[in-house]
């Protein structure tokens, strides 16, 4: 040890002076490693990506930076987007949902039990959202209706949806059970097919999306408004019943599934969920998805999770 050297001083004193010091955190690179603390977090994974649509990257490239003091560091300058959550608020009035309608005319989905489309239920409740959510201020809402056969209207809505530089996609659509648990019946002397094993609404995302994260935030928010109405979820996809059909549960109290494999999921560029509003091979469910009040109920649901998933969210200190 050198003599007349008091480490204990020193310390203090570099400490003091790097406090007062003016550091703006954007050009903080200079400050040498030893004030740096090494995490497993540093580095992004090379398959990472920005899942923001282009849009929203203008909009926050345009808006001005800014900054506020913190008493705590002195004359320290922080952009105000370092002590914000990673989410950031949307303008209703620029928001673009797409509201994909599953299936088409010429490939109905499943039949209900009274022998009525798939489609027709899809395309009745988009329509009652889309007219809530343009009612709340969501004015750029797309109605999503595409035509086709099966497989090739899949990647159709694909491409549509990613053509219209949208914010995020819901697809809607009515369940159905696999063909091996359905049972005989007639309706009005036609033959059908029922269920009643199974009733309930489910909510699925991908892990394959580019935006699972915010998809699966946003999937959540519309199970946990759809469960305060009173309703629950469809528990049988995690039945070995289920076959091929069977998906992990992500949320237990929302009724949020993966379900990676699904195109309308994994191809879009934007984060994407799909809603099983309820299950129309249910002979007293289908009655249910039937009524006006049911259709009301979902609809204003649905409404209820985009207004939270696009609501000015607090500053992490409080507003500046």
């Amino acid at each position: 040890m050198v003599a007349g050297f008091r480490p204990r001083r020193f310390v203090i004193v570099a400490i003091a002076a790097f406090v007062l010091l003016p550091i703006e955190v954007s050009d903080a690179r200079w400050l040498p490693d030893f004030f740096k603390f090494p995490s497993k977090h540093t580095a992004a994974p090379k398959h990472a990506k920005s899942a923001r649509p282009a849009r929203l990257a203008r909009h926050r490239a345009a808006a001005k930076p800014h900054r506020t003091r913190l008493a705590a560091l002195g004359p320290a300058i922080l952009p105000r987007s370092a002590l914000k959550p990673a989410s950031t608020p949307c303008d209703p009035a620029t928001f673009r949902l797409v509201l994909d309608v599953g299936h088409t005319a010429e490939s109905e989905g499943a039949m209900s039990a009274r022998n009525v489309a798939e489609f027709v239920f899809n395309l009745r409740l988009a329509r009652l959202i889309e007219e809530k959510l343009k009612t709340e201020g969501f004015t750029e809402t797309r109605l999503l209706v595409t035509e086709g056969k099966a497989r090739p209207s899949l990647f159709k809505r694909v491409a549509a949806a990613n053509g219209l530089d949208a914010d995020l996609l819901l697809s809607i659509h009515h369940d159905s059970v696999p063909n091996k648990l359905l049972e005989d019946w007639e309706f009005e002397g036609k033959k059908s097919h029922y269920s009643d094993r199974f009733s309930g609404y489910s909510v699925f995302v991908s892990h394959d999306n580019p935006d699972f994260k915010t998809s699966l935030s946003f999937a959540e928010l519309i199970g946990k408004e759809l469960k305060a109405d009173g309703l629950h979820y469809a528990e049988q996809y995690t039945q070995p019943i289920m076959g091929r059909d069977q998906h992990p549960l992500l949320d237990k109290e929302t009724g949020v599934y993966s379900y990676d494999e699904l195109i309308v999921l994994r191809k879009a560029r934007m984060p994407a969920v799909l809603l099983e509003a309820g299950s129309i091979i249910n002979r007293d469910e289908e009655l249910e998805m039937d009524s006006p009040e049911r259709q009301n109920m979902i609809g204003s649901a649905v409404v209820a999770a985009v207004k939270e998933f696009c609501e000015p969210r607090q500053a992490i200190l409080g507003p500046l």
